[in-house]
C-alpha cells in the first residue's frame, strides 16, 4: 500500500467481513476488533504477507507472532496438543489464552510467522467478528496489535486509523475492545505449563486447571513480545561478504556478488525491495543449508527499516550455540 493512501473502513456487516477475508486471502493487512485489542491481521501462511506486518508495525525483530484460528480443530492442524493443552484449550477457548506448542506435521503457518521456531503461538479469539472474519478467511491469520512498534495498543478502530492508516488496506471496525490488554500466553511443551506473558486470562483461573505455573527461564523463552531463539542452519554463515570463498554457498541481496560458476547463489530481493527479503530469508537460508555447502556467504544488507530484522535473524542464525531452546 503507497504511502499517502489511507486505509478503507469496512464495517461488521456480512459484506463488510467478506471483503475483509478476500484482502486477507490477497495478502493484504486487514486490522481487527478480538476481544482483547484490535490485531493487524495478515494471512499467516504467506511469508510474504507476513513480512508486511513487520514492515507496517516498524517491528524490530522477526519476533513469532500468534496464529489466530477459528476453533480448536483448526488449532490441531497447526500445533500438537499435550492433555494439558487440551485441558486449557476446552476451558479458555474461544478467550484470551494463547497456547504456545510444539508445531504439527500438518502445520500451515510459515517460518516467518514462527520465527523459524519448532513452536507456535495459537488462539481462539472470542469475538463474533472476529470469528466470522477467521472462518470466512479459511486459514490461519497471524494479528500482533494494531499499532507501530512501542505504541500503546490500539482499542478502536480510531487508534488503528492514526497509527497504520497509511500502510494497511483496510480496518474492520467492531467499536471498542471489551477486554483491552492482550492474551495471556502459557507454553505448553513438555509436562510442565510456563507463564510466558500476563494477560487477559488469570492467572489463578489458569492454574485451578492445571496447577502451579513454571515461571519462563529468562533468555530461553520465545512468543510474541519476548527475544527469540532463532533458526540456525547447519552450514556456517559469513556476514558481510564482498564475494564467495571457493565451495561456499551464497545468500545475495540486490545483485551484489559476482557470478560464481557452479556455486549456489540465492538473491533474497534482487530489487533490493526489503520486505521481499523479509519474506525470502528463512526458506532461502534452509535451501542453501540442504545443499550440503559448508559455508554460507551472505551479501551485505541494508540496516535501516526491515533489513534491521533481517540483520539480527542473521547474526543471530551465525552465532555458535550449543542447544536450541524449546520455546
Amino acid at each position: 500500500m503507497g504511502k499517502g493512501v489511507r486505509a478503507r473502513r469496512l464495517f461488521s456487516t456480512s459484506d463488510g467481513v467478506e471483503e475483509a477475508a478476500r484482502i486477507l486471502r490477497a495478502d493484504g493487512l486487514v486490522a481487527f476488533a478480538t476481544e482483547t485489542v484490535y490485531g493487524l491481521g495478515a494471512d499467516a501462511t504467506s511469508p510474504q504477507a507476513v513480512a508486511r506486518i513487520y514492515a507496517a508495525k516498524g517491528r524490530p525483530a522477526f519476533n513469532p507472532l500468534i496464529a489466530h484460528v477459528a476453533d480448536t480443530d483448526a488449532a490441531r492442524r497447526e500445533g500438537r496438543f499435550s492433555p494439558m493443552a487440551e485441558r486449557l484449550a476446552r476451558h479458555f477457548w474461544p478467550g484470551p489464552l494463547t497456547l504456545v506448542l510444539p508445531l504439527a506435521e500438518t502445520a500451515s503457518v510459515c517460518e516467518l510467522a514462527r520465527a523459524g521456531l519448532d513452536t507456535i503461538a495459537l488462539r481462539v479469539p472470542a469475538h463474533a467478528v472476529a470469528l466470522e472474519l477467521l472462518r470466512h478467511a479459511g486459514r490461519p491469520i497471524a494479528a500482533p496489535s494494531a499499532n507501530r512498534s512501542g505504541h500503546v495498543s490500539p482499542v478502536d478502530a480510531d487508534h488503528v486509523l492514526e497509527d497504520l492508516g497509511e500502510t494497511i488496506e483496510a480496518v474492520l471496525d467492531s467499536g471498542a475492545t471489551p477486554v483491552g490488554v492482550e492474551s495471556t500466553i502459557v507454553a505448553c511443551l513438555a509436562d510442565r505449563a510456563v507463564l510466558l506473558r500476563p494477560g487477559g486470562a488469570p492467572r489463578a483461573e489458569i492454574e485451578a486447571i492445571v496447577g502451579p505455573l513454571s515461571a519462563a527461564e529468562k533468555g530461553k523463552v520465545s512468543a510474541p513480545g519476548m527475544l527469540a531463539s532463532h533458526y540456525a542452519p547447519r552450514a556456517r554463515l559469513r556476514l558481510g561478504a564482498a564475494q564467495l570463498e571457493p565451495g561456499e554457498a551464497g545468500l545475495d541481496f540486490g545483485g551484489s556478488f559476482p557470478h560464481s560458476s557452479g556455486a549456489m547463489i540465492l538473491d533474497l530481493a534482487p530489487d533490493r525491495d526489503l520486505a521481499r527479503a523479509a519474506a525470502n530469508l528463512y526458506a532461502y537460508l534452509r535451501r542453501l543449508d540442504a545443499s550440503g555447502a559448508a559455508s554460507i556467504a551472505v551479501a551485505p544488507v541494508p540496516v535501516t527499516g526491515l533489513g534491521e530484522a533481517i540483520a539480527d535473524r542473521l547474526a543471530r542464525a551465525a552465532a555458535p550455540r550449543p542447544e536450541k531452546s524449546l520455546i
